[in-house]
């Protein structure tokens, strides 16, 4: 973050000062009082189970330069400012707006029901062979994460790349309103967070609301091949990125590697790329797309965009192969889980040349009426897909592993983790592959982490 003095942050906030102390400047902002910087601001948010204001003159005394309050303290240092204001989310929301109109780059911003931090790595990769990117971190995609992305924008940033979360309607245009993007980007829609917005129709209308802040000569980039996204009819450039004939970007001549990834053919109306993608699944070549048509239109020769493709590599627990002892691997796909990347996940585990094929799959969120469904369906696609060995585990998996069995496929069901792992060691033989997924709550790491510690890493 760049320095901004008090005065700017009063005008941004529309605060009153409570005092006349400090130095006068700020370095940086917090919302956590366990993370205070030196020189920063100090934002106490109100939660649910929580009050951020009571930790006001800890974050103080561990070197914050000043706080937002909305109800002043009952003491007041005479050293630290304090300004007051209605709400403090708000004032983070406008701070950052403000904050954003400072720089003058492109931005892009990223939304999806599947795949959005896929893309917006994918994309943040390929612009970064020509620009300093900065990029949302990992978790940072909601309404305290995004506007402290933006507010980490430094002066030597050429591009940045925001990836925007929701579960309600309304979200998308809250944080659109502190991004407004240059670029728009949809990944696709799905059945994520369905219990709240009642149909995939509803997901799309909640999605939509990226392009509310987008600007008036801005570009959207859609999956081309998405049904639902297919209806839309935008006001501004859309690139259409997929291998039907309806997208201008278009992906062609597949070959897929399996873990060890796939190369594709993306022709657009300038050039044509063979991209090599360093990452398992033929999912992957929407993002590598999305990734061509936004590197283009920024700018990117044909060299800068294959490279940057090739330079993507998978955050966190998004299928990450692990490689352990005896040629065992780990598809490691357990940051979290929908039907759509589950399905996608069960297709590359079934690509896999391995002599084992093993799935170890749990609860999916948020899907309102079509939990029981979605999970049966789960079940009966792995049995379908021929994978070896099911491993069921959670309250609502007991679905999963009916799917299985009436598919006929061979399942084993457990309603906790801890109770599995025995037989999970056991049956993770020597050229075995098992794909770990189920939704983030489950915290299904902990088997990961297990079952490296057992077996260790290949040599």
């Amino acid at each position: 973050m760049e320095e901004i003095s008090i005065q700017q942050i009063l005008e941004a906030v529309k605060g009153k000062r409570l005092n006349q102390a400090g130095d006068g400047t700020v370095l940086s902002v917090c919302t956590d009082s366990r993370k205070i910087t030196p020189g920063c601001l100090f934002v106490p948010l109100k939660g649910e189970r929580f009050d951020g204001h009571d930790y006001i003159e800890r974050a103080l005394e561990r070197g914050a330069s000043g706080t937002l309050c909305a109800q002043p303290p009952r003491e007041i240092r005479e050293d630290r400012f304090y300004i007051q204001v209605e709400d403090t989310r708000l004032a983070l929301k406008d701070l950052a707006s403000w904050y954003r109109g400072q720089f003058d780059i492109p931005v892009v911003q990223v939304t999806g029901s599947v795949g959005k931090t896929t893309t917006k790595e994918m994309v943040a990769a390929t612009l970064s062979a020509r620009y300093k990117v900065l990029k949302t971190p990992e978790n940072f995609n909601n309404d305290i994460g995004t506007p402290l992305t933006l507010l980490s924008l430094e002066r030597s940033h050429q591009a940045a790349v925001i990836e925007t979360g929701m579960n309600h309607f309304g979200e998308i245009r809250y944080l659109g309103e502190m991004v407004r993007p240059d670029i728009a980007v949809i990944s696709n829609i799905g059945d994520a967070h369905i219990e709240f917005l009642g149909s995939r129709q509803g997901i799309l209308q909640a999605k939509c609301e990226i392009f509310d802040n987008l600007k008036q000569d801005g570009t959207a980039v859609l999956d081309g091949d998405d049904a639902l996204l297919g209806t839309l009819e935008l006001p501004f450039e859309t690139l259409r990125c997929g291998k039907s004939e309806r997208c201008n970007v278009r992906v062609s001549e597949i070959l897929d590697n399996g873990v060890n990834g796939l190369i594709c053919r993306v022709e657009t109306g300038r050039d044509a790329y063979v991209l090599e993608i360093p990452a398992p699944g033929e999912h992957m070549v929407y993002s590598a797309s999305m990734a061509v048509a936004i590197g283009e239109k920024l700018g990117l020769n044909r060299e800068e965009i294959i490279r940057g493709v090739a330079s993507y590599e998978p955050t966190g627990s998004r299928m990450r192969p692990v490689h352990l002892s005896g040629e065992r691997t780990i598809l490691d796909d357990c940051y979290n889980a929908n039907p759509q990347s589950v399905a996608a996940a069960l297709e590359i585990l079934a690509k896999t040349g391995s002599g084992r094929k093993i799935a170890v799959l749990g609860d999916m969120g948020e899907l309102g009426d079509l939990t029981d469904q979605a999970h049966y369906n789960m079940g009966a696609l792995a049995a379908m897909l021929g994978i070896d060995q099911v491993f069921a585990i959670g309250q609502k998996a007991q679905k999963i592993a009916d799917g299985v069995a009436s598919s006929g496929g061979e399942v084993l069901y457990f309603p906790v983790k801890e109770a599995a792992l025995p037989e999970l060691e056991r049956q993770f033989t020597e050229e075995s592959t098992m794909l770990v997924k189920a939704s983030h709550a489950m915290h299904f790491g902990d088997i990961v982490k297990q079952l490296t510690n057992t077996f260790g890493a290949a040599q």
